[in-house]
């Protein structure tokens, strides 16, 4: 996934009420809207270096939005609508090798009346449930984690997966790892102890469960690399 635009480099200074982080760019200072509502530990020191990506909609408010943080010498993609759209460039083009030459791919189906999952895959006349989670935080130099907060809707949706298998279809999360230099994954479960168990007892039930990095850059975000789960 490219850029529409040129990144515009600047300094965070903070973020407040979720949607909004204030950068110092050269000597202005400048609000921009903050594309991901979760709790980004790890990201949020004052002084780190951001990328913003700017717009010239008159409907908008804001002329920016964030798009990278740079922190402890890793470029960490922090727009989680993003996410989305760099598995889909991933799933067209058979960068993830476990769901390559697809028949077809939807992006957005209803699993039931509560839940839809972000794809369903068509292959071999096999139906293929993937779901995506965006993963932005490292607490050592090369493990990624997920989740950075306790997430009662990850929980929900490994259920569902698991449903989802009792009805027949085939099941995928896809830890989609938006962080430079990860070489292995693993489930946060000091953060979220019921997320962990709801991991087990998807897997014991059948749910794929891939994690892969992202190359990241100031002009495009793709997915690059497969990394190894290392929970029990």
């Amino acid at each position: 996934m490219e850029f529409t635009k040129s990144l515009i480099k600047g300094k965070l200074i903070k973020r407040y009420k979720r949607f909004f982080v204030d950068v110092k760019l050269d000597k202005q200072i400048v609000t921009a809207h903050c594309p991901n509502t979760g709790s980004m530990k790890g990201l949020l020191n004052e002084g780190n270096e951001v990328y913003l990506l700017p717009n010239n909609d008159p409907k908008r408010k804001l002329k920016y939005g964030l798009e990278i943080i740079k922190t402890r010498k890793n470029l960490v993609g922090v727009n989680t609508h993003m996410a989305n759209k760099i598995a889909q460039h991933a799933l067209e083009k058979n960068l993830i090798k476990e769901l390559k030459s697809n028949d077809s791919i939807k992006p957005e189906v209803f699993f039931n009346k509560e839940t839809r999952f972000d794809f369903l895959i068509e292959k071999n006349e096999k139906k293929i449930f993937v779901e995506v989670k965006n993963v932005t935080l490292f607490r050592d130099k090369n493990t990624a984690e997920f989740p950075d907060a306790v997430t009662s809707r990850g929980s929900k949706h490994l259920l569902t997966l698991i449903d989802a298998i009792k009805k027949g279809y085939k099941s995928y999360l896809l830890f989609l790892v938006q962080i430079q230099n990860m070489e292995k994954f693993k489930i946060a479960k000091d953060i979220d102890t019921e997320y962990y168990k709801n991991y087990i007892l998807a897997k014991k039930a059948g749910v794929n469960f891939l994690a892969y990095r992202c190359n990241i850059s100031s002009k495009k975000i793709f997915i690059d690399k497969k990394l190894k789960i290392i929970n029990d």
